[in-house]
């Protein structure tokens, strides 16, 4: 064999050489790449002993007292500290009080995706003990439910966030996203040391893709579950105030100028005089899926608000103001009279009478606008109409998408725990998912199932009383930990 033979032979011998190599790591590439590419399943949690320790860990935090005012809500923080510190779990507080802090706790993932926060606040509104059945901190335990201020709002998203983190980090739940769970201080009234110190001064302990709070729920009527409904924006909160005037004088000697009298007149034509009606895109869209699930004489009515005829519209909002008032509240601003102050003795006509209103503006409603139409309404040049000033940032506006991930997530956890359809809803009340979403993050309003007899009751959250089925508290932990896993768990 000649030497350009020998040559053509050695590099045959060298291309098969080199083809076996490259075959033999191509089998070993294929047999590893199941094995990386794949992550750990999701290992299922034993919820039978979970039920129990969410049980203990919720009446633990109701019994604390975070009554705001004045708050407190450090109590509840120095609680979690307490737990997370003996799972091992990181995390940090924040303090712009020292009586009045926040907790942050991080599950780390791989960071292939943004974070998924979950947010829940730890301050309670006010309450007069005397008109309870059972003792407004005893998380007492009667019938199937639980009793106690804050069983609704908010410490079931509080326990819910805590039981996620403990259980991811137990079975060390492989993820793409870290999870985050903050317990924030002063939602009711005083956000200046809660969720606006958070996101002006820690924004980025918070910052996430996606967040869950409250703001949404599912519907019960009769026992038996109706929808879901999923806060993906909300109305926004102003104070009005009407200061009446006139002479003072002795209360012997009745006037026609008597201040408390012009007061009375003015909160009585504001209460009489509604706002036009006017629905956005979330609105439609709840009254139109509404529609599709409910009865006949109840899916007409909902169709009705859809169809552009303003005198049939106001018909139904008359309906609903008396029987269903929370979807009347979400057809317009609102205005209602919650506090009145007037003299100081029995025997003076005080010369100043001031009535306070909780307006609920529509998004894109100017609150100048509704000081003039009041000033009209009322008719009186001896009552002032004024806007006044509410504790904290105000509330920007935002919408959170129905086409996202975290949307998807929240609909197939609610068809699996709940077997119902999910309604995008528009919130009456403020939330601080507004100072959330204003941030860029796509937040969510949940919550547990609740009976809508309930309220009426005196049951409901800001109640007399308040409560919550056992077995919903349990299902709600459930159902959060599904939408956590569907978005942060590690794919392929």
């Amino acid at each position: 064999m000649g030497e350009e033979g020998q040559q053509f032979e050695a590099s045959v011998l060298v291309r098969r050489g080199l083809s076996r190599v490259l075959v033999g790591l191509g089998v070993a590439v294929l047999v590893a790449m199941p094995l990386y590419a794949q992550p750990r399943p999701v290992p299922t949690p034993d919820w039978v002993r979970l039920q129990q320790e969410t049980l203990e860990h919720f009446q633990a935090i109701l019994r604390l007292d975070t009554s705001n005012p004045p708050g407190n809500e450090t109590a509840v923080v120095d609680y979690l500290a307490t737990v997370l510190t003996r799972e091992g779990i990181e995390f940090q507080t924040y303090a712009l009080e020292p009586a009045r802090a926040n907790l942050v706790a991080r599950v780390k993932g791989t960071g292939r995706r943004r974070p998924v926060l979950i947010m829940g606040h730890t301050d309670v509104v006010t309450v007069d003990p005397s008109k309870w059945t059972f003792p407004p901190f005893s998380a007492t335990r009667d019938g199937g439910y639980v009793y106690g201020r804050g069983s609704l709002d908010d410490k079931p998203h509080v326990v819910a966030g805590l039981m996620t983190l403990l259980t991811l980090k137990r079975l060390n739940v492989a993820l793409d996203r870290d999870v985050i769970f903050l317990a924030e201080s002063g939602e009711e009234g005083t956000t200046r040391v809660g969720i606006d110190f958070m996101t002006t001064e820690h924004f980025d302990a918070i910052d996430a893709e996606y967040c869950l709070a409250e703001g949404g729920g599912i519907r019960r009527e009769n026992g038996r579950i109706r929808f879901a409904s999923v806060g993906t924006m909300e109305k926004v909160p102003r104070t009005i105030e009407l200061v009446a005037r006139g002479p003072s004088s002795h209360g012997s000697v009745p006037t026609r100028g008597n201040a408390v009298a012009r007061l009375a007149r003015a909160v009585a034509a504001v209460t009489d005089w509604q706002p036009p009606i006017r629905l956005n895109e979330t609105t439609r869209e709840y009254f139109s899926r509404l529609a599709a699930t409910s009865p006949p004489d109840a899916a007409a009515r909902f169709r009705t608000l859809l169809s552009g005829d303003a005198v049939k519209m106001e018909e139904v909002a008359r309906y609903f103001q008396e029987f269903a008032p929370g979807y009347a509240a979400l057809l317009r601003s609102t205005v209602s009279p919650t506090v009145l102050r007037a003299g100081s003795r029995y025997n003076v006509i005080p010369s100043e009478a001031t009535a306070t209103l909780d307006v609920r503006l529509l998004p894109g409603d100017d609150p100048a606008r509704l000081v003039s139409d009041l000033q009209a309404v009322i008719d009186d040049p001896s009552v002032e109409v004024r806007l006044a000033a509410r504790d904290g940032l105000p509330r920007p506006l935002g919408t959170s998408g129905i086409n996202t991930e975290a949307f998807r997530a929240i609909e197939t956890a609610v068809a699996q725990n709940y077997d119902t359809v999910t309604i995008p809803a528009m919130g009456t009340g403020a939330s601080d998912n507004a100072q959330m979403r204003s941030k860029g993050v796509q937040c969510y309003g949940i919550g547990p199932a609740t009976d809508a007899e309930d309220g009426p009751k005196g049951f409901g959250a800001h109640s007399d009383q308040e409560r919550i089925l056992e077995s919903e508290l349990h299902r709600f932990m459930r159902f959060t930990w599904d939408v956590v896993i569907n978005l942060a768990r590690q794919r392929p």
